[in-house]
């Protein structure tokens, strides 16, 4: 390959992009919006108190007052007592629905009584499958008050308990925005390089475009490698940007050292290729878009990108290990979170194995003149 060709090209290229704004914006600035928006919504997750709403049936009680008192203690929660005047037990969900309210909780009419004889109380909770984060806090706090009221009752003591707060998986300072920024910068290099390369490939081949490259001295390889490195300076800049504000705007916790670069490069060198692989492949820009869907959605929202894959069912993180852009993330993750160079070199062999087979084929399936 002639490096002067390549070095021409990716000017072309370059030029190219810089006259299209729309490719600019999803390039740079959707990534940036999408950080600042998690950001925003996640930057408090495990420091907000959640407010509970409870029924009480049993009013006027002390044993209650108690308990209630002990739920406000845990500054996890923040009781809100809702008057039994204003909503009966078997309406109370529909009051929190209606209400916008996460989290409720009853307490029943016996309270008192079954408490003091030693008989089982039954607590009614309510929470929002939406709103799972405020469903776990609500949920941990009353059952870690009810355990300190059934050992007091049984004249026992807590022995073991958490201490203080829950701390963050790989470093105590941990927090969602230090976790999501290793998947932005992956969605980044896979969205760029896939949606352009898919529609490039297939419309130059109907326009005729790719024949008339073929009069010229530039090679099916070349220009593929010149696409490649335009897309690495591209995730380079992407990348850039996105640290700067998840370190400057949200005072995320990463370590930026030269593991990161790898995966800067062989990155867009894997899915520059399965752009232009899948483009190649298909009959038509239409059916090249619904392919390149077909690829890119899966990857996108099952690759640990915005949720992490551990909180998926068995089946589904056996399917998500499958996806490529798994292995950059959780490289990516290993080395700006966990300092796990071992594991992070064993997900660059995978996609470096995966990048040099797409390559060849895409290479092999290119045709200046197949249209």
């Amino acid at each position: 390959m002639n490096p002067k060709r390549i070095g021409a090209d990716l000017a072309v290229v370059a030029r190219g992009y810089y006259r299209n704004p729309a490719a600019l914006f999803f390039s740079l600035i959707f990534p940036l919006i999408l950080i600042g928006l998690f950001g925003l919504i996640f930057s408090n997750t495990g420091t907000t108190t959640v407010t509970l709403e409870v029924l009480n049936e049993n009013p006027h009680s002390p044993l209650v007052t108690k308990f209630l008192s002990a739920l406000n203690n845990t500054t996890v929660v923040k009781v809100a007592v809702v008057p039994a005047s204003t909503v009966s037990a078997s309406g109370f969900s529909a009051w929190l629905g209606q209400n916008g309210d996460p989290v409720g909780l009853v307490i029943p009419a016996t309270f008192t009584t079954n408490y003091s004889s030693g008989t089982q109380v039954n607590l009614t909770m309510f929470a929002n499958p939406q709103d799972a984060a405020a469903a776990g806090e609500a949920e941990f706090a009353v059952s870690g008050v009810a355990n300190a009221f059934n050992l007091a009752k049984a004249g026992g003591s807590s022995l073991i308990q958490l201490a203080g707060t829950v701390q963050g998986v790989g470093g105590t300072n941990l927090v969602y925005v230090d976790y999501l920024i290793p998947g932005l910068i992956g969605f980044s290099i896979l969205t760029s390089p896939m949606f352009s390369m898919v529609d490039v490939a297939s419309s130059y081949r109907k326009e005729g475009l790719f024949r008339q490259l073929s009069l010229t001295p530039l090679t099916r390889s070349e220009w593929l490698t010149s696409r490649i490195a335009w897309y690495i300076l591209l995730t380079f800049a992407a990348a850039g940007i996105m640290l700067g504000m998840g370190v400057g705007v949200f005072d995320a916790h990463v370590s930026l050292n030269a593991g990161l670069i790898p995966y800067l490069v062989v990155g867009p060198f894997l899915f520059v290729s399965l752009g232009m692989l899948a483009g190649s492949v298909a009959p038509t820009p239409e059916s090249a878009a619904v392919i390149g869907n077909i690829i890119t959605f899966p990857m996108m929202f099952l690759a640990g990108t915005f949720f992490p894959v551990s909180e998926f069912p068995p089946g589904l993180q056996t399917f998500a290990r499958v996806l490529p852009l798994y292995y950059v993330i959780d490289g990516m993750n290993q080395v700006m979170l966990f300092h796990n160079t071992m594991r992070a070199a064993a997900d660059l062999a995978v996609v470096v194995v995966a990048g040099v087979v797409v390559f060849l084929l895409a290479v092999r399936l290119f045709r200046w003149r197949d249209a």
